[in-house]
């Protein structure tokens, strides 16, 4: 029988493997890892025979339990609906008028609204309805196209520049990218856009200038006052609720490259109850008028 080497250094037997003159000591894997590794792969197996585990052609193997997490998700929303039962046929056929002035459905209508808000609209409106720079903020009362509840659901049903058919179409030009205006003049319709809601003119800006240009290409949309216009879905440019920002930067940035907003159109993705209950919500979150 050939006799082991034992390493001088550690003490331990080698494997009488050699690489490049490296020795590999004869260490094996502690016994309580060996059998843990073991009962791993005879998890694994009982996995693959009970759950569905492996994709077949046109399909996947289903498992001796037949689980399904699509069957649960499926069985959950009927018992959902089926838990809300008539509250849930009343709110869909009650309008939005009733539903405001029905204490009872107006709860249920915001908890369901509020659900609903926070799986679709928090993305870009924030979890408390806060907004971000060029998503609105829907707490205050500064609407581009109006806080009434009739507005909130039409706008919540089919979208703003969405593609719909019925959405809201409007979008401010590139005056600045489009060659409608040189670059001084935008500077002059930006200072002057700033001191309607009171803010500091950029130094030597000419506002009478700057006036003029505003109601030869803006006062058609904005007003000549530049209060807005709901219709339109033009901002009210005499408050500092600015979609995008009030500074200089911002408001020059938005004359030179024009632009708007899309939102999407959620008839169609959300049953109509559902549709109902986003407005009320939103009608309730306190900038609703």
């Amino acid at each position: 029988m050939e006799k082991q080497e034992i390493d001088v250094v550690t003490g331990t037997a080698t494997t009488g493997h050699q690489w490049d003159g490296i020795k590999e000591l004869n260490t094996p894997l502690p016994r309580w890892w060996v059998w843990v590794f073991y009962a791993t792969v005879v998890w694994s197996v009982l996995y693959w025979l009970v759950y569905p585990a492996w994709p077949l052609v046109s399909g996947y193997t289903r498992g001796l339990f037949g689980y399904s997490s699509r069957a649960n998700v499926a069985a959950e929303i009927t018992a959902l609906h089926t838990l809300r039962g008539e509250k849930a046929v009343a709110l869909a056929s009650a309008s939005l008028e009733e539903i405001e002035k029905n204490p009872a459905l107006l709860a249920f209508a915001r908890a369901q609204g509020k659900a609903a808000f926070g799986d679709n609209c928090a993305p870009c409106h924030g979890v408390g309805a806060t907004g971000a720079k060029g998503y609105p903020n829907l707490n205050d009362d500064d609407w581009l196209w109006g806080g009434t509840l009739p507005a909130i659901y039409q706008t919540i049903q089919y979208g703003i520049r969405s593609g719909n058919p019925e959405a809201r179409e409007n979008q401010m030009p590139a005056f600045g990218k489009d060659g409608v205006l040189t670059r001084d003049q935008v500077l002059q319709v930006a200072s002057f856009v700033r001191s309607l809601s009171g803010q500091a003119a950029r130094p030597g800006a000419d506002l009478g200038a700057g006036k003029k240009i505003f109601a030869d290409n803006c006062a058609v949309c904005h007003g000549e006052d530049g209060k807005g216009n709901q219709e339109l879905g033009a901002p009210n440019l005499t408050d500092r609720i600015y979609l995008r920002g009030s500074d200089e930067a911002a408001i020059i940035d938005i004359i030179n490259n024009g632009g708007g907003g899309v939102m999407p159109a959620w008839t169609g993705r959300l049953d109509p109850a559902t549709l109902k209950s986003l407005a009320v919500y939103v009608h309730t979150l306190g900038g609703g008028k």
